[in-house]
């Protein structure tokens, strides 16, 4: 059974900086693409990032870029999601998905992922 277990989520400051995880178990293939995705409230889902199985190829939107850094150890079977100079608007519930290819680069396009895990909120405020 594929499972995909986010933590890391809380409560931050404007500026301050949390790292997300996002441990992958029921994996018969190593060729897995994993994205992050996040949704606020009265919004639509939004791709954050998303990362190659290699780790060679990333995405970010524009919204992240510079801030936001996406990593895999794939040793551990956990993606990471560094996000620095947190705004206030990037409050939102943090999911990370998966869609098993042998591709090399991934996409931020949520009907790709057919594996999601359950989700974990990030609050940036004062």
């Amino acid at each position: 059974q594929l499972q995909l277990v986010e933590s890391g989520g809380g409560l931050v400051q404007p500026g301050g900086s949390l790292r997300l995880s996002c441990a992958a178990s029921g994996f018969t293939s190593p060729y897995y693409v994993v994205g992050w995705f996040r949704q606020a409230p009265g919004k639509e889902r939004e791709g954050v990032s998303c990362i190659s199985s290699s780790g060679r190829t990333t995405n970010y939107a524009d919204s992240v870029k510079g801030r936001f850094t996406i990593s895999r150890d794939n040793a551990k079977n956990t993606v990471y999601l560094q996000m620095n100079s947190l705004k206030p608007e990037d409050t939102a519930t943090y999911f990370c998905a998966a869609y098993i290819t042998a591709d090399y680069y991934c996409t931020s396009r949520p009907d790709e992922y057919d594996t999601w895990g359950q989700g974990t909120q990030v609050t940036v405020s004062s």
